[in-house]
């Protein structure tokens, strides 16, 4: 059934019976005495988020826990979104692990609460080492000595140094330089670069534009998964709100993988941001094998210190990341 204001959602007691008390004590309160407003970057034009904006689904199921929700600006990625998150401009922010680590490592402000497994690889790619179409390298190995474009302790980044190990080449064997997506499409398109991680919406836009594909994550041992970190103060002073926000985001996924069409196109059929042709095949299918999200488990902690060890290891990371520090445990706040 589409989710359209109609579905209710059963709070467990514990978590209501921590709201009365926060609210009690004053410190769960928002500006003003109200209750949880969960801020979120605008979802854009496609996707669970964008539809959810749309329908006001969010806004009825957090009303019935006293909560509310507001769409702030647009990011680039994670990372340009890791400012507004620690500063709380926005208190969620959906992402991948990789780029979250290092936001996470540097602020006790911060807690990955949601994770999902990595993408179903039947679905569309949405990474990529890409070179210019009359480039000479077919390889890695063809790349030693090379410009190559990645975002700062992102997803790229990460990518690319687990490749360079699995090749038995060193970090400092490519010349890594650090881009976000819209810098690295302006050097990738202007020849500043030799090679380039393109990720998320940059890859199949480089692609369309003639690039080449030397490799993508599915061609690399990575445990990068995908999250949803949030402030620390939502997390333990709502966990009602969190719950709701929980409950409806698996559920929104759920309809997307059943009518994946509706999560397309939502605010508009054409310009920058619609979808069309390939782009807007990949898009379905995507969205048809999106995963569910789960609060973590002792497998997801692992991955993230492997995750946090590979960015350590490499100096981008001062030091260590510990999992049970940067993951929120949800039935600790139930009490």
């Amino acid at each position: 059934m589409p989710l359209r204001r109609t579905l209710v959602l059963p709070l467990a007691a514990a978590l209501l019976a921590t709201t009365a008390a926060c609210t009690a004590d004053g410190g769960a309160a928002e500006a003003g005495g109200g209750g949880a407003v969960l801020r979120l970057i605008d979802p854009g034009n496609a996707g669970p988020l964008a539809y959810a904006k749309r329908e006001g689904v969010f806004e009825e199921r957090l009303a019935e826990v006293g909560a509310t929700i507001e769409w702030g600006g647009s990011y680039a990625s994670f990372t340009a979104a890791s400012e507004a998150l620690r500063t709380g401009d926005i208190n969620i922010q959906q992402g991948a692990l990789s780029p979250a680590v290092g936001a996470l490592a540097t602020s006790d402000d911060l807690r990955v609460f949601m994770v999902s497994d990595p993408a179903d690889p039947a679905a569309p790619l949405a990474d990529g080492l890409v070179v210019p179409a009359d480039s000479d390298a077919d390889s890695l190995d063809d790349l030693v000595g090379a410009r190559v474009a990645v975002n700062r302790a992102g997803k790229g980044e990460y990518l690319l140094l687990r490749a360079l190990e699995a090749e038995g080449l060193g970090p400092d064997d490519v010349e890594r330089v650090h881009l976000n997506p819209q810098e690295g499409a302006a050097a990738f398109a202007s020849g500043d670069i030799d090679a380039w991680w393109a990720i998320v919406d940059a890859y199949p836009e480089a692609v369309a534009n003639g690039a080449r594909t030397l490799l993508t994550s599915q061609d690399v041992d990575q445990d990068d998964l995908g999250m949803f970190a949030a402030r620390i103060e939502l997390l333990q002073e709502h966990p009602e709100a969190v719950e709701v926000f929980f409950e409806v985001y698996n559920e929104l996924v759920r309809q997307g993988n059943e009518d994946p069409e509706a999560f397309q196109n939502v605010f508009l059929d054409e310009g920058p941001t619609a979808r069309s042709g390939d782009r807007l095949e990949d898009a379905v299918e995507t969205t048809r094998l999106a995963h569910e999200f789960r609060y973590p488990a002792e497998e997801d902690l692992a991955a993230i210190e492997t995750v946090g060890g590979v960015f350590h290891e490499h100096g981008i990371l001062a030091e260590a990341v510990t999992a049970s520090e940067v993951v929120f445990d949800p039935s600790a706040a139930a009490g």
